[in-house]
């Protein structure tokens, strides 16, 4: 299953320099795999490391739009909105977007929150989405 960022209008001229656009960017769900893509960053990992998902809402720009790294939790975000999205936390960290750094979670700010979630939630067997 594919999912395609929701990309907010007032934002789109902040992220094409770094080539992150609609085209270039979107969350794929398949029987064995995690795969979000955002612009020429990539972070992928098998399904049975999905620990669970939630919805987030409500972000500051400053803080959601682009590529941005949490110092508190290493939490890495695909932000192109500062509507809402889906966290997906992981068993183990996942390398792959900066040096050095492995996160334990991504929130993907996708047109469809909610259909992600639930291809998630079917795939990995999580009844209450939590992470």
């Amino acid at each position: 299953m594919e999912f395609a960022f929701e990309f907010d209008p007032r934002f789109r001229f902040l992220l094409r320099p770094f080539g992150i656009r609609p085209e270039r960017s979107g969350v794929t769900v398949d029987d064995e795999t995690f795969t979000a893509r955002f612009g020429r960053w990539t972070l992928s990992t098998p399904l049975g490391n999905v620990a669970g998902t939630r919805i987030t809402e409500h972000y500051k720009a400053i803080k959601a739009i682009g590529i941005r790294g949490s110092m508190v939790d290493r939490g890495i975000t695909f932000g192109s909105n500062a509507r809402r999205g889906v966290c997906v936390c992981f068993h183990e960290p996942v390398g792959g977007v900066f040096p050095r750094v492995r996160h334990p979670a991504i929130t993907v700010t996708v047109a469809d929150p909610e259909g992600l979630v639930a291809a998630l939630q079917e795939r990995i067997g999580s009844g209450d989405g939590d992470g």
